[in-house]
């Protein structure tokens, strides 16, 4: 006997369509992604370029490790970098439904949901990293599939307020679809790279000229980063809630409306 389940057809992620319209809604709210992202990503560097040197910050130096101080220093800025990201990711999460929907980007409220993700977003975020580490050291393919496996986590912990289930919620969702999704978070960070490989020799330029320099070299590579981690965040929002859509038959209108 044919098992149901597997008889039917295999809806298509879609992965073309998701890129395509990442890109419209990066590109169309501008202004407002690099506005909702500045701001917790500067406080996010500052920190780090005060606790471990600018220069090795803005990537003119290499982080040293040769005392207890330079180890915890590495680790407070690691972590200060994953609850910027979380924070960020969140706002950036919630900017992407408004601009799929048409619907006007109100930033201030979208602060309330971001700060109450943010913790467990932050301490799922250093998990997944950990693991993601190990898997790019085993031949980087085993970290693409943990990167897709758990891709859909800020979404996740954000609309559903799954909290610390979120990295399992995550899980299921993705299960069926990782392979299309490693296919996108390629080319999502073919994207990435570009744009850091642009900052950082924009900033060695610029960081070169003194003091001056060295606040606009921060300052541009805040911009150019902030770019960079608004295309992945509403990368990922889409493919959310395109998996929602195909398994839960979940529109984006309903996803966006527990916000209202």
């Amino acid at each position: 006997m044919t098992d149901a389940s597997i008889a039917q057809p295999h809806t298509p992620l879609g992965v073309g369509s998701i890129i395509g319209e990442s890109f419209s809604i990066l590109f169309g709210k501008f202004v407002q992604v690099i506005v909702l992202a500045f701001v917790p990503t500067l406080i996010g560097v500052l920190i780090s370029g005060l606790v471990n040197g600018f220069d090795v910050t803005l990537g003119q130096a290499e982080a040293q490790f040769t005392s207890a101080g330079d180890v915890v220093g590495n680790i407070v800025a690691f972590v200060i970098n994953m609850v910027v990201y979380a924070i960020t990711t969140a706002l950036l999460v919630q900017l992407a439904y408004d601009a799929k929907l048409s619907r006007p980007i109100q930033l201030g409220r979208y602060v309330g949901p971001a700060l109450n993700a943010a913790i467990p977003l932050a301490i799922l975020t250093i998990v997944v990293t950990i693991l993601l580490t190990i898997g790019l050291m085993l031949f980087i393919v085993p970290g693409l599939w943990v990167y897709a496996v758990f891709c859909v986590l800020a979404p996740v912990i954000v609309i559903e307020r799954a909290g610390f289930g979120g990295m399992g919620r995550s899980r299921a969702l993705t299960k069926e679809y990782r392979w299309p999704i490693v296919g996108a978070l390629i080319l999502a960070f073919i994207v990435v790279i570009i744009l850091q490989i642009v900052a950082m020799l924009l900033v060695a330029v610029v960081a070169a000229f003194g003091t001056l320099g060295m606040i606009l070299a921060l300052i541009l590579m805040v911009a150019i980063s902030t770019l960079g981690a608004g295309y992945l965040s509403i990368l990922v929002s889409l493919i959310y809630a395109r998996l929602r859509e195909i398994k839960e038959g979940v529109s984006v209108d309903e996803i966006a409306s527990v916000f209202d």
